[in-house]
């Protein structure tokens, strides 16, 4: 792509699975000057030099953000409020600062308690684009491409500030949308969160009987794909979960109410009422995939 790039000096907050993904995506587009890190270990950063994620390890929070034209948080979002407060003070009058957080009304009460009056510089956003694996090796430069990005626009964000947002995971190939942040949360607690902690309870429960290796040796592709997410990160969705706890706790009791009506069925030995539930569930897929299908 011809022309100055869009952004002459980007900083990543956690170069795993998201933020790595989005720094290739903006490298291969030709859009970014200059990638420097953050992380938790100089090991993973110094892979990620290797890998061609990273020009540069960053060592001063203050002194690399005040430089940059757009900072993305992309660790756990338990971490990123200490990240937030690091930064907060060393903002640049032209840097913008996104997240890539699953969760939202969490991650803008700590923007507004330590960003302040500067919190028009913040436009939260949400990559739909996670898999199982995680960590540096697991980043690839098409992670977002023809995916959804969730942007949560705030009042205090000017035009400008969410278009260079907006243009940033655009370029990495995401499909943009908005969505208030309350609404995020709600729907993510639904579609997103309760299916993760379903999974992992799943496996969590089979895992503890003396005959695990049994059941484990004779499960197959319904488990498989019912189970696929129980491998994502551990750190990552104890976070989620607490973060959107009280949205989550809804869905769970609805989910809940749910399976205490198929077991009555169950044990009235009525098929017509499990039929009509797998009836209407297979619908309703069907249609969800069909729709995704022609995107």
């Amino acid at each position: 792509m011809s022309g100055a790039p869009l952004f002459d000096k980007v900083v990543v907050f956690g170069v795993g699975l998201i933020g790595g993904s989005f720094a290739l995506a903006l490298k291969a587009a030709g859009q970014a000057g200059e990638i420097v890190g953050f992380g938790r270990t100089l090991g993973s950063l110094n892979q990620a030099l290797q890998l061609g994620i990273l020009d540069r390890v960053g060592f001063n929070v203050g002194q690399e953000v005040s430089s940059a034209d757009l900072v993305l948080i992309a660790t756990p979002v338990g971490k990123t409020a200490e990240i937030m407060a690091r930064m907060a003070p060393c903002l640049g009058h032209q840097t913008v600062v996104t997240d890539g957080g699953s969760t939202k009304e969490d991650v803008v009460a700590a923007a507004r308690m330590h960003f302040g009056n500067r919190i028009g510089q913040f436009v939260p956003a949400h990559p739909i684009a996670g898999a199982e694996n995680s960590g540096v090796l697991a980043a690839r430069a098409d992670l977002y491409r023809d995916k959804q990005v969730v942007l949560t626009p705030l009042p205090e964000n000017g035009p400008p500030h969410v278009a260079r947002v907006r243009s940033a995971w655009e370029c990495c190939g995401g499909l943009v949308r908005e969505l208030t942040a309350a609404e995020h949360d709600r729907i993510f607690a639904a579609v997103s969160h309760l299916p993760h902690l379903l999974s992992f309870a799943l496996v969590h429960e089979l895992a503890k009987r003396d005959n695990r290796d049994v059941l484990f040796g004779f499960a197959a592709s319904g488990f498989r794909d019912f189970t696929r997410i129980a491998a994502s990160h551990p750190e990552m969705w104890r976070d989620i979960c607490l973060a959107n706890r009280t949205a989550l706790l809804d869905e769970l009791d609805r989910y809940r109410a749910q399976l205490d009506q198929l077991r009555d069925a169950l044990q009235r030995g009525d098929g017509a009422a499990l039929e009509t539930t797998f009836d209407l569930a297979r619908a309703a897929r069907r249609e969800w995939a069909e729709r995704k299908r022609q995107e």
